[in-house]
This record gives structure tokens, sequence and C-alpha cells, in this order.
């Protein structure tokens, strides 16, 4: 399990990727249904988008800045894919909740 103390992982991808690698405490805001009130902008850690290859994140960090929502935000580089291919540590299966 990775512990994540300085940054909030928010996930943008699709429910069914969801199953198959996801990180431990991100919250799922798909992109497909956007809804910034659901992304922590005042928790004082860095936000880091997250999807399957990193396109849909980079897409919802950039309209979050454009927005004027966050004055930063970050994009996991190729998304979970690269995340897992690099041995780092991922949830899989069925969610809770």
């Amino acid at each position: 399990m990775t512990e994540f103390t300085d940054v909030a992982p928010e996930t943008v991808g699709l429910a069914d990727e969801l199953i198959q690698a996801r990180l431990t405490g991100a919250v799922h805001v798909p992109l497909s249904a956007f809804n910034p009130d659901a992304i922590p902008s005042d928790s004082g850690k860095k936000v880091v988008f997250v999807c399957a290859i990193g396109q849909r994140s980079a897409q919802a960090g950039s309209y979050m800045v454009s927005q004027g929502l966050l004055t930063e935000a970050y994009n996991l580089a190729g998304g979970l894919q690269a995340w897992a291919a690099a041995g780092r540590p991922f949830d899989s299966g069925p969610t809770r909740g």
C-alpha cells in the first residue's frame, strides 16, 4: 500500500479501469462526469491527477488551473500503466463502497 502524505491523488479514469489498477486513497472523480467541487483544493497537499495513461488526467489538471480552481496541478505521466510497469504499488479488484 502506498501512503500519500503530501499529495492528494485524484483519479479521473473510468470505473472499469479502477478494477484493474488504482492508488490507495485516491478520490475517484471520472472525467466523464467531472465535478471540480469534488477535488480538495484547500488540503495543503499537492493535487496529482491520475488515469490509465495520463491523457485524461492531464486534461483535468489543466482545466482546474485554467479555471483558477487550483494554482498548480500535477499529472502522473504515463498514468497507472507506467506506475505499474515501474513496479510501484497499486490496488486492484472490485472497489468497496
